[in-house]
């Protein structure tokens, strides 16, 4: 039995993942769906504006089989461990494609992109002497890149596909990779069209702008009421910075000093963009701080970083097809399903803890039930 990988954060699922998700089915019809799916945090260090469970419902209503949680530890980090942790939740559940969107759709360039990487002797070395002059990770990739190759790579999801392909080939699996043309700006923060990027519909939202005709009905219900936006922690954070001024460089990506800008900075901003753009240079991308300052929100250490590992699959929903295709891989598997919560288990409860920093911004009752639903919640069966 055959089943196709998709890996997402749905923050919040608009009508280019519907999209995404019906161009799938056509490609590989009656196969299962996975995703992977970023839960309470994501990839570019914000809170997910609405949390996993109702995400897990909207994916299981317009077309996923199964849902299963990326962890923490991988899904707030840099392409590359963000692309570990998903590719090895894929690999682990047998699936043998895999599809995500590409600016270039030039799956051959991405793939001879993921080979330089991974077999390029002198890449690294081009990668360290570009990050010795100041410049950013993820552009000093692009300009190594582009000097051995004489092709330029510079878009997000392109960037993340040779992730997922170097991982693909890393842990020497069979999965497949497919690619599906991504036709709206990921970055842009203006909705220029009926498929808009997560990015211009959170920024609608933020200014009380109607996204009815950008989002599906069920996204469009959830996002009434309890978003969440990173300055909503502002206050949280502010307090984390103040009180542990010395303490900063403990938290994973904190690092090269930068925990002196950001407690030098933090009493003159007065949000978290401001906090940003007063830390900001060359060497650190907008989205890197922002993981950085989410992760002392969420008290995730190095220490933990450093010992995380992918040793369980969540399940936080499926479908009866779904739950076909579990039943005939279970036997097979080499890392256990859970849908209980233990508290015996440190990644569990680093999902735990964080959980309780999303729901801190919350009105008590609604805190208290999404706390709860964190180890209380059973996986959300589609009727």
């Amino acid at each position: 039995m055959k089943a196709v990988g998709i890996i997402c954060e749905y923050n919040p699922f608009h009508k280019g993942h519907l999209y995404h998700l019906n161009e799938t089915k056509k490609m590989f019809p009656g196969q299962p769906i996975i995703v992977v799916l970023s839960g309470n945090f994501c990839q570019r260090g914000e809170p997910s504006i609405i949390n996993k469970w109702k995400k897990t419902k909207i994916a299981l209503e317009y077309g996923a089989d199964i849902v299963v949680e990326l962890p923490f530890a991988y899904a707030t980090q840099s392409a590359d461990i963000f692309a570990e942790g998903s590719i090895r939740l894929l690999d682990s559940l047998k699936i043998n494609n895999l599809v995500f969107g590409s600016e270039s759709n030039d799956l051959n360039k991405l793939i001879e992109m993921a080979d330089i990487q991974l077999n390029n002797d002198s890449y690294q070395k081009i990668v360290k002497d570009y990050m010795e002059k100041g410049i950013n990770y993820p552009t000093a990739l692009g300009n190594a890149l582009e000097d051995i190759l004489n092709k330029k790579i510079k878009t997000p999801n392109d960037i993340l596909g040779i992730s997922y392909i170097r991982e693909i080939k890393k842990l020497n699996s069979n999965i497949i990779p497919h690619t599906i043309k991504r036709t709206n700006d990921y970055n842009s923060k203006t909705i220029e069209n009926e498929i808009a990027s997560a990015t211009s519909i959170r920024e609608a939202l933020k200014n009380n702008e109607n996204i009815i005709e950008n989002v599906p009905t069920l996204t469009y219900d959830y996002l009434q009421d309890n978003l969440h936006f990173l300055d909503d922690y502002f206050p949280f954070l502010k307090y984390k910075i103040l009180t542990e001024k010395t303490e900063l460089s403990k938290y994973q990506t904190v690092d090269e000093g930068i925990e002196n800008r950001i407690s030098s900075s933090i009493l003159e901003a007065k949000s978290i963009d401001e906090l940003i753009n007063l830390i900001k240079t060359k060497r650190y991308t907008y989205n890197k701080i922002r993981r950085m300052l989410t992760h002392i929100l969420c008290n995730f250490t190095k220490e933990e970083a450093q010992n995380k590992k992918i040793d369980y699959i969540r399940v936080l929903g499926f479908s009866k097809k779904g739950q076909k295709y579990l039943n005939h891989i279970r036997k097979d598997l080499d890392l256990p399903i859970i849908t209980n919560f233990s508290k015996g288990n440190p990644n569990l409860n680093l999902e735990l803890r964080v959980t309780s920093v999303y729901a801190s911004i919350l009105e008590e009752r609604e805190k208290n039930e999404t706390i709860k639903a964190e180890y209380k919640s059973k996986p959300i069966q589609k009727k």
